[in-house]
Order: C-alpha cells, then sequence, then structure tokens
C-alpha cells in the first residue's frame, strides 16, 4: 500500500457477513461517482427478506421486479450520498444468473429512472455472490457543473429496443459512454433468428469465413463506428472495451479482427467469457461497450507502461484518459503463462490458495500501473472480478483487504464459465482508478 493520501472517498461503507467484509457501496472521486457490487441486500441477512418474500412469494410484485427496485433504492443512496442524483447516470452495467430476469429488471428500471436511460449493457453469467440473487449492476454517475453536463444523443436506428429505452451515446465532459453493443438486427435488416444476415456467414454455406471474425466485423463497423460518430468521434478516440464471448474458442480469433482496426493506439480491454445464449440476440457470439474521449479534447489518452504481461497480442496494460486510469483485466501471468506460485501442487493441494496467489499477483500489478499513472491503490474507484469458482472470493478479498489497509474495497465479484484466456487462471481483475 502506497502512503499517498487517497483522492478518492468511499461512500456509505458496510461490514459484512462472519468475515467482515468492508464493501464500499459507491466511490465518490473529484466530479465522478462509481457505485459497484449492488444487489438487492439489506447488509445485514443477504437478500433483503421483502425481496425473497420466502413465506408468500406471489404476493406482490414479481420477485425479480422487486429485486431490480432494491437495488435502485441502493443506488439512489449512493447518489445521494455523493451529492447527486439518478438523472446524472452515464453508465449501468448488469450482470444476471439468467436471461429471464433481464425483462423484469428493465421494467423496473425504466420506472426508477423515468425513461432517462444511460448506455448500457446486460450479460447472463453463471453466478453472483448471493444466494437468490439473479442480478447486479455497476453504475457510474456524476456531480454535474458547468462544462460536465450528461447529454444524451439520440439516433433512431441505433436506438436501445423500447424495452431497454438506452441512449445509443452519451457525453459529459470530454468522455463519450456507448452502450453493450451486438449483432441484433435493428429495423428492416435482414436477419437470420434475430442476428444481421451481415454479421453471419452465408446461409448453408460451411466455410465462408469464421463466424466470430465476421461478427466481430460487423459491430466494429457497422455500429460502433456509428455510436461514435454521433458524438463526433472515431476508433482512435476510444479509451476502454469490454468484450463479452460466449464461447472461449473465440478469444484469438476475436483478437486478430479487434487488432486490425485498433493496432495504432489500442483501448485498455477486457475479454470476458459469459454463459452460451446469454446475450440479447439468442445466437449472438459477442457484445462489445465502449468508452471513449472527445477528439481534440484535454482528456487525451495515453499508454500507460509498468513492465506488466497482458494475455492477448496488442492488449495495453492500461490507459489514462483525463483524470481516469483504466486498466485492462489482468492474470497473474508471465510470458510463459500462469505464474508458479499461483499453481496448486498436486501433491500438497490444500497447503496454498492459488486464488490468494492470483490476487497478490494481480493486485501487486495494478498497483504498479497506478503509481506509473501518478496515483495510488487507493484511489482504486471500481474493481470488478471475474471468478471461475465464487468460492474463491473471499481470500482475493482478503489480499485487497491486507494490500488496502482495511479500506472498504468498491468490488463487484460475477462467477463466469471457465476457461479463462490462460490455462490455470481462475480469477481476472478489472480495476479503473482516479488519477487527478
Amino acid at each position: 500500500m502506497t502512503s499517498a493520501k487517497p483522492a478518492a472517498e468511499p461512500l456509505l461503507p458496510v461490514e459484512l457477513g462472519p468475515g467482515k467484509i468492508r464493501f464500499a457501496q459507491g466511490m465518490k472521486a473529484g466530479r465522478w461517482v462509481f457505485a459497484s457490487g449492488l444487489m438487492a441486500q439489506d447488509f445485514k441477512t443477504g437478500l433483503a427478506p421483502d425481496v425473497l418474500a420466502a413465506r408468500m412469494p406471489h404476493g406482490g410484485r414479481p420477485k425479480r421486479e422487486k429485486e431490480a427496485l432494491r437495488i435502485y433504492e441502493n443506488l439512489d443512496a449512493v447518489l445521494r450520498a455523493a451529492g447527486t442524483d439518478r438523472t446524472h447516470l452515464v453508465r449501468t452495467d448488469q450482470y444476471y444468473t439468467t436471461v429471464e430476469a433481464v425483462p423484469p429488471y428493465q421494467q423496473a428500471r425504466r420506472e426508477f429512472l423515468a425513461g432517462r436511460i444511460p448506455p448500457s449493457t446486460s450479460i447472463a453469467q453463471r453466478g453472483l455472490l448471493l444466494p437468490g440473487a439473479d442480478m447486479i449492476v455497476q453504475a457510474l454517475g456524476v456531480i454535474p457543473q458547468p462544462g460536465f453536463e450528461v447529454t444524451h444523443l439520440k439516433h433512431e436506428q441505433l436506438a436501445g429496443r423500447p424495452t431497454s429505452g438506452y441512449s445509443p451515446a452519451l457525453t459529459v465532459g470530454d468522455f463519450i459512454f456507448i452502450p453493450g453493443i451486438t449483432s441484433l438486427a435493428v429495423g428492416d435488416e435482414p436477419r437470420r433468428n434475430g442476428v444481421a444476415a451481415a454479421a453471419l456467414m452465408t446461409e448453408g454455406a460451411q466455410w465462408a469465413g469464421q463466424p466470430i471474425k465476421l461478427e466481430t466485423e460487423f459491430i466494429i463497423t457497422k455500429r460502433m463506428v456509428q455510436s461514435l460518430a454521433l458524438a463526433g468521434a472515431t476508433l482512435d478516440d476510444v479509451v476502454h472495451a469490454q468484450v463479452y464471448l460466449t464461447d472461449p474458442d473465440d478469444y484469438s480469433a476475436f483478437n486478430e479482427t479487434w487488432t486490425r482496426h485498433f493496432s495504432k493506439s489500442p483501448p485498455s480491454l477486457d475479454i470476458i467469457p459469459c454463459i452460451p445464449h446469454g446475450l440479447a440476440p439468442h445466437d449472438g457470439k459477442i457484445e462489445i461497450n465502449v468508452l471513449a474521449v472527445k477528439p481534440g479534447s484535454a482528456a487525451r489518452k495515453s499508454q500507460i507502461d509498468a513492465g506488466v504481461v497482458t494475455a492477448f497480442m496488442n492488449q495495453p496494460q492500461a490507459v489514462k484518459a483525463g483524470d481516469l486510469l483504466f486498466i485492462s483485466g489482468l492474470l497473474a501471468i508471465d510470458r510463459d503463462g500462469l505464474v508458479p506460485q499461483a499453481a496448486a501442487d498436486p501433491s500438497q493441494p490444500h497447503f496454498s490458495s492459488p486464488a490468494e496467489a492470483q490476487a497478490e499477483f494481480i493486485i501487486g500489478n495494478i498497483e504498479k500501473l497506478c503509481e506509473a499513472a501518478g496515483t495510488s491503490l487507493s484511489n482504486v474507484v471500481r474493481i470488478l472480478q471475474f471468478h471461475t469458482d465464487l468460492a474463491e472470493f473471499y481470500p482475493v478479498y482478503k489480499v485487497w483487504e491486507r494490500r488496502l489497509g482495511g479500506r472498504p474495497v468498491p468490488f463487484s465479484a460475477i462467477e463466469v464459465p471457465s476457461p479463462l484466456p490462460v490455462p490455470g487462471a481462475t480469477v481476472m481483475i478489472e480495476a479503473w482508478a482516479y488519477a487527478p
């Protein structure tokens, strides 16, 4: 842990469970407000009893609608604690345990946000930290100031479906937020099972290109470019990207296509597995969301190099833009694969914690990148942990607790399908930091 004074302030810290986990429901940093890991919990017993309504489960609104509304009540408390409100949200990210949870969540979100819905990403994954929970939300809001107001950009063809209702792009200050983009057909586009035909192999053909490359190319050139153009930006202005793949066999083929478009100045990047059919189009293989800066603005992006090894060709260690540092999804790896200290000893499998060793290595690298960018680990404001087994969450948290000296941690933890991009790795961590 560095000795630099934190510039980020934990919001509504709570202590969870018998392990006394110190959880920051939100973080305030300059003009930004981050809310992470929000579930429909009461912070005492796990999922709120009135959401589960175990004795009278059908005596009120459907469970998943109540779950979503409780999450937004928790989010509202975070925003108010920072001195802002729901009208100043600029992004939400949702993970679900089933696609069936998406429609009730979106109904509750439309009610709560009164149609003013920021760019959004919704992904189905394997599991969440609380039994009975079907959804978790990360959100980003702002404290408005002159020149730092939220502007929703509209475009008929690029707009979200009426059920979701999010804006196709949003700007605040020098930043541009774009929702998760899939190959879902829109308007009168030719389609097959909901996917735009232009993103698919020729019908009936067995070798007419690689499906993931075709779909990636379509999303970048026919959706992402147009969304960025709404704010006057291009691919060169993208500073951070999250990519979700339904098939881990597609890791390399996706990245080959991605690199062709982002070879000069690549953004920080996560490539995250999700469950089969876990995206909006039933047969879609990929979803991408990006964050960009306005061309020519003061928030120019710069690569941060601390000698950290990343899993993919052309994947930066981190990118700084304005007062934010975006650290790519990191694994406990060196140039030969999983670091030796993170591997289990088959002859003594219970005498170490591979998850703890992975976390020590990854968080150490996050600290190096923060310091290389002129900030500190205590200014981390958003942590996304992707586990192949959530039973490994607690030892990973304990590393954060030790490294941060007991400071509340703004984490979200999601169980994703295995394998992660490097054999033996079971934990991947994405982190954002405030870097004024």
